[in-house]
């Protein structure tokens, strides 16, 4: 007979907060007067995150449990990520705020009188704030997702906002809408991956729990086909969201045609949530079969690692750049998959933190440096700008020594600490690897650098523009991070010690 799930709302809460504030973001579009809509829109969404953070302090000090029985584990990596999220999307919103990177009406065809008339009018895209609420709640769930089921409905309401949001660019309209058709069409093959894969498995083990999953495999030995294909077949949905190689193409495209604060938003936060649920599977699913996974991800994280090194020196666009950074970021983050213990989890979770908030940060910074078209991310259209605007120029070097793992940033804790753990658990050759990867990602990066302050500037008419207040205190809470973590890492990686642990 089946009964129903014990559902523990109390710890429940942060999700269903942020859920519903997104359903009241949509009443807003339908029913508030356009004049009113973006002030309404943004003090809901940051209202939410902050009653949503509040309440997951009180959910962690009250004790972690499980709750909804299987479906979702409310633990220590668990609510470290959510919290992690959660600052994300903060951080996020407040520049997604300035309404100027965003095409005024999305149904416009591009460069039509509909579009223009639109501008005209002033009219704002301010759908993009419920939109963002929805894919924050389909990430805070996916890490803490304990079944199939559960996992899959997660990476659905956290993709499928992100594919409309990556098209709703003011400017390159055509170059953003083929952004988000390329990243819907290889998500849903991702997802069927995802899907098809949780059904080998379930066939395999007649359960859809993480931790029936594993049961079944040390009664069994983990040698059958139906295992081993669900295990592929699952990771290749995974790797796909952490844009990992060989399922990376997306990446690029979609972090170039995007708007620039969407793009940083969802660098950041849609990696921590992937990584939290591929940890979470791994570890706490497929760890009884680990030889059989193993020697292929770690394969996996060490061309993700040079491959992305390599191919982000060729760029000449910022954008892309730091989308191929993403890639090689992905493939260090892997070797914590690979070396499965303790410290690894923990190193990945200061790791993910660290990264989301220089990415968040490096966005920022990118939508303020413009021309009279728009935003410029042509690299060699910011030679020179350390000369222009010393200050914003410094604050993006931050930002790319802190992913280059220069000392004194947060950076080099993040990638020092889980290149440790795979050391202590044996995976020596992960990180030879690693600090090769590493070493050439300084090339590009201190490329960069020496491009913004030590070259003539062209006659090119760029210029930095005044951001918004809200834009402002973004970049300033990312460079303060950033710096803060690299200097006294103790205050994160402490907290993270005390939260890596998933329970079953």
């Amino acid at each position: 007979m089946l009964t129903a799930p014990k559902l523990d709302y109390a710890l429940l809460a942060p999700i269903l907060i942020i859920l519903g504030a997104a359903l009241i973001g949509v009443l807003v579009e339908a029913f508030a007067k356009q004049a009113w809509r973006a002030r309404l829109q943004l003090v809901i969404a940051l209202g939410a995150i902050v009653v949503s953070f509040n309440q997951l302090v009180w959910v962690r000090n009250d004790g972690s449990s499980i709750a909804a029985v299987t479906s979702v584990s409310i633990d220590g990596a668990g609510m470290f990520l959510q919290g992690a999220i959660l600052i994300f999307a903060f951080l996020g919103i407040l520049v997604i705020a300035d309404q100027d990177n965003f095409v005024p009406q999305a149904s416009a065809l591009p460069g039509s009188t509909e579009e223009a008339a639109a501008i005209q009018a002033g009219k704002q895209q301010t759908e993009v704030f419920p939109l963002t609420l929805f894919a924050v709640a389909g990430m805070m769930l996916f890490p803490v997702a304990t079944d199939f089921i559960t996992l899959f409905v997660a990476l659905e309401v956290l993709s499928l906002p992100l594919y409309l949001m990556a098209g709703l660019s003011r400017r390159r309209r055509l170059l953003s809408q083929e952004a988000a058709l390329k990243y819907f069409l290889l998500g849903a093959y991702s997802s069927a991956f995802f899907l098809f894969g949780a059904a080998l498995l379930y066939g395999y083990s007649g359960t859809i729990s993480l931790n029936g999953l594993t049961d079944a495999i040390r009664g069994s030995g983990g040698n059958d086909v139906f295992l081993l294909l669900g295990i592929t077949f699952l990771s290749v949905g995974l790797l796909f969201k952490v844009g990992a190689v060989p399922f990376h193409s997306w990446t690029p495209d979609v972090y170039q045609g995007a708007p620039t604060p969407i793009t940083g938003f969802m660098a950041a936060a849609t990696k921590a949530a992937a990584f939290g649920a591929t940890l979470r599977i791994f570890y706490l699913g497929f760890d009884a079969a680990q030889t059989s996974w193993k020697p292929i991800i770690a394969v996996i994280s060490v061309i993700t690692m040079i491959v992305g090194s390599i191919a982000a020196i060729s760029q000449r666009d910022m954008k892309r750049m730091l989308a191929y950074s993403s890639i090689a970021h992905a493939g260090f983050i892997l070797t914590a998959v690979v070396s499965l213990n303790k410290n690894a989890l923990s190193a990945s979770l200061f790791y993910l933190f660290a990264y989301g908030v220089a990415t968040i940060g490096a966005f920022a910074i990118i939508t303020m440096v413009r021309d009279s078209a728009g935003e410029v991310s042509d690299v060699n259209r910011w030679i020179g700008l350390g000369k222009k605007s010393p200050l914003v120029a410094s604050v993006f070097s931050l930002f790319l020594l802190s992913f280059a793992g220069i000392p004194l940033t947060s950076g080099f804790v993040g990638k020092f600490s889980i290149f440790s753990a795979a050391y202590e658990s044996g995976n020596i050759y992960l990180v030879v690897f690693g600090v090769l990867s590493s070493a050439i990602a300084v090339f590009f990066y201190l490329r960069v650098i020496l491009m913004l302050f030590f070259a003539d500037a062209t006659n090119d008419s760029i210029s930095v523009v005044i951001p918004s207040v809200l834009t402002r205190v973004s970049i300033s809470i990312c460079a303060i991070f950033t710096i803060l973590l690299g200097i006294a890492p103790s205050l994160l990686f402490d907290i993270a010690q005390n939260f890596a642990y998933f329970l079953r």
